[in-house]
C-alpha cells in the first residue's frame, strides 16, 4: 500500500514516536511525505520516504493530486488543531479528497493505530473489498 504521512510543526515529534512504534508494519508498505516530515522520517527511523513539497508549499495538493489519481491508498495526518495553519484551505482540500475517494484517513495518533493494526492483521484492504463488490 502506499500511506502518506504528514504532521503540522507541533505534531511532528508525536508522528516521529508513532512511526518508530510501528516501524516493521510501516517497513512493509511504499511511504510519502511532506518536506520535513519527510526527511525527520528518514534521519529518524532509517525507512525509505518519497518526500513532496511542504504542506505549504504545496505538498498537500501534490499528495490531492495522487488521490485523485487513484494513485494513495492510505493517508495519517497528525494535525495540530489548536494552532491556526496558514494552508488550512489546503488541508480542507486534502481531507475531502479523501472522503470523496475512500481513502482512510487518520488525524490523531488512536486512528493511526486502528488503521494500521487493521493493515496488519490484513482487514483493510479496502480497494479488494471495493473490487469485489463491483
Amino acid at each position: 500500500m502506499k500511506i502518506t504521512l504528514i504532521a503540522h510543526d507541533n505534531k511532528k515529534d508525536s508522528l516521529i514516536q508513532f512511526v518508530t512504534a510501528y516501524r516493521d508494519i510501516l517497513a512493509e508498505h511504499s511511504l510519502y511525505a511532506t518536506g520535513t516530515t519527510g526527511q525527520r522520517v528518514i534521519d529518524e527511523t532509517g525507512l525509505p520516504v518519497t518526500r513532496f513539497r511542504s504542506g505549504p508549499l504545496g505538498g498537500d495538493q501534490q499528495i490531492g493530486s495522487m488521490i485523485a489519481d487513484n494513485d494513495m491508498d492510505m493517508i495519517i495526518f497528525f494535525r495540530d488543531p489548536l494552532t491556526a495553519q496558514p494552508h488550512e484551505p489546503d488541508v480542507s482540500a486534502l481531507i475531502r479528497l479523501c472522503d470523496v475517494y475512500q481513502i482512510p484517513l487518520a488525524t490523531n495518533m488512536g486512528t493511526a493505530e486502528v488503521l494500521l493494526k487493521g493493515l496488519q492483521e490484513g482487514f483493510i484492504d479496502w480497494r479488494l473489498i471495493e473490487e469485489r463488490r463491483n
